[in-house]
């Protein structure tokens, strides 16, 4: 087929591709698939296979036609896109190319045939821009104040549960189990509002509605109805300067029993563990691999932000849809649910998908720029992983939990594991690289506790 094509970029990463395809081409592509249907057209008073032309036009032409045109188009972008020079404009695959405007073109055979499309491409990535760029290095000692701490997590896991009886109230650090529902001011229920069997310790606030110290005094089998009027300023855009009625059923009441922190709790923890002092140099140790890991995810994060803002990426439309469906099917996931019932309920709280999507994965645009910036760092620097260096992780991972270095590689015996492995050291040693080209200086001094605390 005679094609000739002509390319056009436009915002958002697209482009809007124009084909023409050779009258010649055009009649003779026309009469070959006419004369297929023609073979299996069967009309009262004619044989199969020997409709007249004319009658199966004026039957059926349009239908035809629009058809033929459609297979025309099909043909062209075919081959148009899988040539060798297509390699910058092919769509995204999630990105299917589309007619430009509301109409078919107009199909003449004696014409040359001219259609457009457009569709998201790739985007460009050129990381150029370097200047300016300062790192922070957080600066984090661990002491005797931050074992502690972690003895009393420690301490808080190892608790036993234990039910309080039914006329004992509920008391802050109580394990509670409740039903409830939002209700509509004339009493009945906010569509997708109901949560049956939702556990959560009191006075932590991890619940939608923060009802903690409303629920302080009730007893097993009670239920309240509860208005909340929240603060104008609060954190959850959702509820901030709006007032809730919320009805509740407390359904379990449970008190953790704290063991003593000693040489029982701490071989209770591990057999490895003989004595509290063997537990708490372990957990130093422990302590001081995990600070080492966050700080430089801190180091990176901060560099890659930099990078976003010096190196502007135009975004397709349909990349950032597709990006931000598989987030909300792992979010299903993670809630135990169906990403339509997941959405039904954070409609009724008056919360909005993209809102939710950015609170527990993070802003999605920042995400992509930043992993495809990574990506094209990668390919341009061409870093890679020896074997030796991965054989060089598995010793330091073994190191870290205290168990052996077969025992790690067992667990890479998962290709997708060991994917995940040899792609966290190439953007390791990517970021090596690159503080080279920027400054690092030593940041502010905070806690272990304060390191890992939610960044605002």
């Amino acid at each position: 087929m005679n094609v000739t094509k002509e390319i056009q970029k436009i915002e958002n990463s697209a482009v809007k591709l124009t084909a023409t395809i050779a009258q010649a081409d055009v009649e003779s592509g026309y009469k070959s698939e006419f004369a297929k249907y023609a073979k299996n057209i069967q009309l009262p008073g004619f044989r199969k296979g020997h409709v007249p032309t004319k009658i199966i036009e004026q039957k059926y032409g349009e239908a035809l036609k629009q058809e033929i045109i459609g297979g025309l188009i099909d043909q062209a972008l075919n081959e148009i896109l899988q040539a060798d020079d297509a390699k910058d404009f092919r769509p995204l695959p999630y990105a299917q190319p589309r007619l430009d405007g509301d109409k078919m073109p107009e199909l003449d055979l004696s014409k040359d045939f001219t259609f457009t499309v457009v569709y998201d491409v790739f985007p460009s990535v050129e990381v150029k821009n370097f200047s300016g760029i300062t790192i922070k290095e957080p600066q984090v000692e661990i002491g005797d104040a931050e074992i502690e701490d972690e003895l009393k997590s420690i301490q808080e896991r190892n608790a036993a549960i234990l039910d309080k009886k039914d006329d004992e109230p509920v008391e802050k650090d109580n394990i509670v189990t409740i039903d409830y529902k939002e209700l509509n001011d004339d009493g009945s229920t906010v569509d997708g509002s109901t949560r049956e069997g939702f556990v959560f310790t009191v006075g932590s606030g991890e619940n939608i509605y923060k009802i903690d110290d409303e629920i302080i005094g009730m007893k097993k089998g009670d239920t309240k109805e509860i208005t909340k009027t929240y603060a104008a300023d609060d954190k959850d855009e959702t509820l901030a300067g709006k007032t809730k009625k919320i009805s509740v059923t407390v359904k379990a009441v449970k008190v953790r029993d704290l063991p003593a922190i000693d040489d029982d709790l701490a071989q209770d923890v591990s057999e490895k563990y003989s004595t509290l002092a063997d537990l708490k140099a372990d957990l130093k140790k422990q302590m001081e691999s995990a600070k080492a890991r966050k700080i430089a995810e801190v180091k990176s994060q901060s560099l890659l932000e930099q990078l976003v803002e010096k190196n502007p990426i135009d975004l397709p439309k349909s990349m950032i849809q597709a990006e931000q469906e598989a987030r909300w099917r792992m979010l299903a996931q993670q809630f135990q649910t169906t990403p339509e019932q997941l959405e039904k309920m954070i409609l009724s709280s008056g919360q909005s998908k993209a809102d939710m999507i950015d609170q527990w994965t993070g802003n999605t645009e920042k995400m992509l720029k930043s992993r495809l910036i990574v990506d094209a760092l990668l390919r341009e620097k061409n870093i890679s992983v020896t074997p030796e260096e991965v054989e060089s992780q598995y010793q330091r991972i073994a190191d870290e939990q205290g168990i052996s270095v077969d025992e790690i590689k067992k667990h890479y015996d998962d290709p997708r594991n060991k994917e995940y492995l040899v792609d966290e050291t190439k953007e390791n040693k990517l970021y090596e690289e690159l503080y080279k080209d920027v400054k690092v200086s030593k940041g502010d001094k905070m806690s272990f506790k304060e390191l890992f605390a939610p960044r605002q």
